[in-house]
């Protein structure tokens, strides 16, 4: 069809939510680099934000379905423009302004403030214009390359595949290649893309117009929002789907993110069982579930692995300077009761002292001074946690005004309008408790503080993860850990000994990307280095399991 997803009819059938959504696809065919959609109440007339080239872009949508719009989109662009500094403001519509609007905007004009339109007819030629593939589209790495062909083959030999690959190292990258590739040797047939939350799914759909040919639709399926058909690629939500898988829609490809999400019973597991014809690929970073089940068990062997010690030992992933803060260890305790028996919780209790917040930023404010262009996320315990260490910060240091927290209590608009700006570097440093665990891109995070968290294996990697892609001009990811689980530390020693035997193997590693893992204490981490090593599985241990520090080892 003449014009795809900027056609007047597509446009017009989309409705207004469909507008933003196709300018949204078509800007990454423009070429820009950050794009989100704000749009909602406190927007102050943006619905778009959008980076090129280092300036800010402001879009405000106005849909029609009777003609042409009003002044009120060019006042709503005026506030906008304002309010969140833009470059460059653009009013989009799939018809046209009236006299009314276009005499306003040129009276803006005027005084200096210049306004954009893009109508119906721009669309139309912004469409035969801009390139099949996305301006910058992904070059496959060589292991990507590899793990695409591995999957493919034991797709078409087995009808499944596995892929575990590192937060980082791109398995949506692989998974979107995987896509493009079916959709060559298959064209025109369905395609699903699952995945266990509403943000997670929106970002793979993203994420998939970096691979897919601009003919190719894409259809987003959640409780919120609902496709005009199903055609091309549905991406959505579990239980969103499965509503659909049972009224008979059927795809010939499913791929599932985040995979240890699937249990061996469940929605996932109701939802492959139902799509019993289609070949099925697991695409997961963690693939390590509480429960135990072995997700082999759905989807085969992993077709193609790579953890964080591989690929930050090949120089796909930053390298890191990791400090363990073992500063607060009550070695009177330890050494009064270490004949006895602890259960996890309980040592970790007795052996942590409490940290105060304050003694933390100071040790947060060396770091920053000697980082490059310091752009930083620290993990805090609780969502009040997240909101008064950010309290604390902009009080703290001039540098630290624009600090912020995030997390699952900010409507997704506020949200987004933070990720810009930190993407922008207006907000350099951001708390959270767990909204960057998952499905967020942020690569130019160049420090990343624990504080206080709570130990989970699966949540270590990700969040770890958030500061490990590469990005133009970072040297390394600098992770200052306020240990409070005995665990966590066993999970960085795990990492350093990956790392160490990386090393070992002959990768010819620049000496500038060399990692090293340290104790803030050398003496305590020597002594918790020797102990843990005695402790077989100590990093997936659960609370109850009850361990004792050997009675020699320096404690005295």
């Amino acid at each position: 069809m003449t014009g795809g997803f900027l056609s007047a009819e597509n446009l017009l059938r989309g409705g207004p939510q469909g507008l933003p959504h196709a300018v949204e696809r078509a800007l990454w065919h423009l070429g820009f680099t950050d794009v989100r959609i704000v749009d909602g109440a406190g927007d102050a007339g943006a619905d778009l934000l959008a980076v090129r080239n280092h300036e800010q872009w402001v879009f405000q949508c106005k849909w029609s379905s009777r003609g042409p719009v009003g002044r009120d989109g060019v006042d709503d662009l005026e506030r906008a423009r304002t309010r969140y500094r833009a470059d460059k403001a653009i009013l989009v519509t799939n018809t046209s302004l009236n006299r009314t609007a276009e005499s306003r905007r040129q009276a803006l004009a005027s005084i200096g403030i210049k306004i954009t339109v893009w109508d119906g007819p721009t669309l139309a030629n912004i469409w035969e214009r801009m390139p099949s593939r996305v301006a910058s589209a992904y070059e496959l790495r060589p292991y990507q390359r590899e793990a695409a062909d591995k999957i493919e083959a034991d797709l078409g030999a087995n009808g499944r595949a596995l892929l575990v690959l590192a937060t980082g190292l791109g398995k949506t990258v692989v998974g979107g290649e995987t896509i493009a590739r079916f959709l060559t040797k298959h064209p025109g047939s369905a395609v699903l893309v699952v995945a266990h939350m509403k943000d997670l799914v929106e970002q793979l759909e993203r994420a998939l117009w970096h691979h897919l040919d601009k003919d190719v639709p894409t259809r987003l399926l959640t409780g919120e929002t609902k496709p005009i058909s199903y055609d091309g690629v549905l991406v959505g939500t579990v239980e969103s789907v499965l509503g659909a898988v049972r009224s008979g829609w059927s795809p010939k490809l499913v791929m599932v993110d985040e995979t240890h999400h699937v249990g061996e019973q469940g929605r996932f597991a109701e939802l492959l069982d139902l799509c019993g014809d289609a070949v099925k690929l697991g695409v997961t970073a963690t693939p390590w579930r509480g429960d135990k089940f072995d997700i082999t068990a759905r989807f085969g062997p992993a077709s193609f692995s790579m953890g964080i010690a591989e690929g930050m030992a090949a120089g796909y992933l930053s390298a890191v300077d990791y400090r363990l803060f073992v500063d607060n260890i009550d070695w009177e305790t330890v050494k009064r009761e270490s004949e006895h028996g602890y259960s996890i919780k309980d040592l970790n209790r007795k052996l942590f002292l409490p940290q105060r917040d304050d003694e933390i930023i100071e040790h947060l404010r060396l770091v920053w001074r000697e980082t490059k262009d310091p752009r930083a996320i620290l993990f805090c315990q609780t969502i009040e946690h997240a909101e008064h260490v950010a309290q604390l910060l902009t009080r703290a240091d001039q540098s630290w005004r624009n600090a912020s927290f995030l997390h699952s209590g900010l409507t997704r608009q506020r949200r987004q309008i933070l990720l810009n700006e930190f993407r922008l570097g207006r907000v350099p440093i951001i708390t959270c408790v767990d909204v960057f665990n998952e499905g967020v891109d942020v690569p130019d995070v160049n420090l990343i503080g624990f504080l206080r968290v709570t130990h989970s294996r699966r949540i270590f990697v990700q969040q770890i993860g958030r500061g490990l892609r590469l990005s133009p001009g970072k040297e390394s990811l600098k992770v200052l850990d306020f240990v409070t689980d005995i665990r966590r530390v066993a999970a960085a020693l795990d990492l350093k000994r990956a790392l160490d035997a990386a090393e070992t193997e002959e990768l010819r590693i620049p000496q500038s990307a060399h990692s090293r893992i340290e104790f803030s204490d050398e003496t305590a981490g020597g002594l918790l280095d020797h102990w843990i090593e005695d402790a077989a599985s100590l990093e997936t241990a659960a609370d109850e399991v009850r361990l004792q520090f050997p009675s020699q080892g320096g404690i005295e």
